[in-house]
């Protein structure tokens, strides 16, 4: 659902700012949800069963007008085109080739994200169970409040970003950035003992680290790396594809612990999850980077040298190959 939803908002020179203030939907939303869960079983007391419906009872006609109002957005103007790259749909044939073009780089990314999704999957869906929310004294609203000042933060870098114009510059700082998320998620990790963070504080740093690397890539990469390396395709592809191994792997990761370790003390196993995402994805962001870097300069270098030959036509010594990729 997440790559049709950007479909309607990729490829604009206001890209940025409107894939972070659709990302951010998803930080506030998942603080909310739990915290207008918690009220409506506990301050209206209706069931458990019957909650999901309750609040989904007023959610689904604001969806319905919202996806409406997406349907009668403006198409992207010529400048949008220029400045992003037009998108078009792929066949299997061209994401196949778009994969093996850019396959170290997306091994690394989807490989990392693979990590980040579970961790966050496992944070989001039994954090009640993590925290232990009633021994840790916590409001029903806390999670909310918590979200509530991630998405602030969030939003403030995001805004930031977007004023970047350099693709590849804008690349370069994400990678950074979630290199500096991931870090810090194994950091706290290793350290859990020894710091002694109080529960709310832990949230705030679990929620804000997971949800910059996360949304990055749901929101701003790669819409910037096919601008970047005027890949002719669309986000879209990106995205979905990183949902579907991410949630596999989740899927798999609770298979796995149904079936062998059924009771476990699922602040340990985050942490240890944690941790271990930490070192993997940090390594394989700073190697993106690197190749990303790299391959932006090969490139760059390709069309110095063959610029002058591109209006030679069919006299031009430049390989038929090599044209095209150069351009």
């Amino acid at each position: 659902m997440w790559g049709v939803i950007f479909s309607f908002l990729e490829g604009r020179r206001v890209t940025d700012l409107l894939a972070s203030l659709m990302g951010l939907s998803i930080a506030i939303s998942s603080g909310t949800a739990k915290s207008a869960g918690l009220y409506v079983m506990d301050g209206l007391h209706i069931s458990e069963f019957w909650m999901p419906a309750f609040i989904g009872a007023f959610a689904f006609p604001l969806l319905s007008l919202l996806g409406w109002l997406m349907t009668r957005l403006p198409q992207p103007t010529e400048a949008d085109k220029a400045l992003r790259t037009e998108r078009v749909t792929l066949d299997g044939c061209a994401r196949r080739s778009l994969f093996k073009s850019f396959m170290p780089v997306l091994v690394l990314l989807f490989g990392a994200n693979l990590f980040i999704t579970v961790l966050q999957d496992i944070k989001e869906d039994f954090l009640v169970k993590i925290l232990d929310v009633e021994a840790a004294g916590l409001s029903s609203w806390a999670f909310a409040k918590v979200d509530a000042v991630v998405t602030l933060i969030i939003l403030f870098i995001f805004s930031l970003l977007s004023m970047v114009r350099s693709n590849v510059k804008a690349l370069c700082l994400l990678l950074a950035l979630v290199t500096c998320g991931t870090a810090t998620l194994g950091l706290v990790a290793y350290h859990y003992d020894t710091l002694r963070l109080s529960p709310i504080v832990w949230l705030f740093v679990q929620s804000l680290s997971l949800y910059t690397v996360y949304l990055s890539f749901q929101t701003l990469f790669f819409e910037r790396f096919i601008a970047c390396f005027k890949i002719k395709g669309n986000v879209g592809f990106f995205i979905i594809t990183l949902d579907f191994i991410g949630y596999t792997g989740t899927v798999a990761v609770l298979v796995v612990k149904e079936f062998f370790s059924p009771d476990i003390n699922w602040l340990d196993f985050y942490n240890l999850m944690a941790g271990c995402a930490g070192l993997v994805c940090s390594v394989a962001f700073v190697l993106a980077g690197v190749y990303i870097v790299s391959r932006y300069r090969r490139e760059r270098r390709l069309q110095d040298t063959y610029r002058p030959l591109r209006g030679a036509g069919a006299n031009s010594s430049m390989p038929r190959g090599l044209a095209a990729d150069v351009v």
